[in-house]
């Protein structure tokens, strides 16, 4: 096999075809991610890192080793190929769609799952959503999730940089954080109340282990089955639909579209979809 031909030769490492062929098979089988044959430059600069930190001379190497062991350096594969792009209150209408469904019933004890938390902006989003919308007393859990051990890591520790809250109107940045001082000058921290009505869970949708016992109002999935081939997306779906209430709400990602799935989910707006 010759190597690849994409400008990475000279490179630290040595980098083929089959190299990423292999990578392609693995996080499929991991996570169900469909690596595009376009990926070659970023697989390889994301996984230089992991042989750097793990002493692996080669990627044949590396992803053989990687291949007959289970261990934490599949969640570090996996974290490495994840890409975790996000901020506050994204595709505003979402969160209007969801403040009208919430206040239809303000008593429920009102049960949501974001299961690509990324580094916390989404669910936070959510959750201050449903605070306005129920107040201050609302009946809510929240269970955030996501494949990547870190950037859950990240959203628990609810404390981002004030410039990344620039959407955000001044009467919820009082509302919901609180700014950081001394050291910590230019940095806010989501308010502790609001935090508490968070799980963060670390759930790999492809697995059949997720660990919930009670159904779901609303699922927020957003730009997730993007990274899944028609198959696996269907596969996912169903397991979504098993643990929603029905009329319950699946959010989806502005490039994603679930026609094929209407056994399952009806179109009820932009993007939103009844469970049936």
């Amino acid at each position: 096999m010759e190597p690849v031909d994409d400008g990475l030769q000279g490179r630290e490492f040595a980098w083929t075809n089959a190299d990423f062929d292999r990578v392609q098979a693995l996080i499929y089988q991991r996570a169900g991610i469909s690596l595009h044959n376009g990926k070659h430059a970023m697989v390889y600069s994301r996984l230089s890192r992991r042989l750097r930190e793990t002493g692996h001379q080669s990627f044949k190497e590396y992803l053989t080793w990687l291949d007959k062991h289970e261990g934490p350096e599949w969640q570090e594969f996996v974290n490495a190929l994840t890409t975790n792009l996000t901020s506050f209150f994204r595709e505003q209408h979402h969160f209007e769609t969801l403040a009208e469904h919430l206040r239809a019933d303000p008593s429920r004890a009102w049960k949501i799952w974001c299961n690509a938390a990324s580094t916390g902006e989404e669910p936070y989003s959510i959750i201050i959503t449903a605070m306005e919308a129920l107040g201050a007393k609302a009946n809510l859990l929240l269970t955030a999730s996501d494949i990547d051990s870190k950037v859950l890591a990240t959203a628990a520790r609810a404390t981002y940089r004030l410039e990344g809250l620039k959407g955000i109107s001044p009467q919820r940045l009082h509302r919901f954080f609180l700014r950081g001082k001394g050291s910590n000058l230019g940095m806010v921290k989501v308010r502790p109340e609001l935090k508490s009505l968070i799980d963060f869970v670390n759930v790999n949708l492809i697995r059949d282990d997720w660990p919930f016992r009670e159904r779901f109002d609303v699922v927020f999935c957003r730009n997730v089955m993007i990274y899944f081939d028609a198959s696996t997306q269907r596969k996912v779906l169903e397991r979504i639909h098993r643990v929603m209430s029905p009329g319950g709400l699946l959010f989806v990602g502005h490039a994603e579209n679930f026609g094929e799935s209407r056994d399952l989910f009806s179109l009820k707006g932009k993007t939103v979809y009844e469970r049936l």
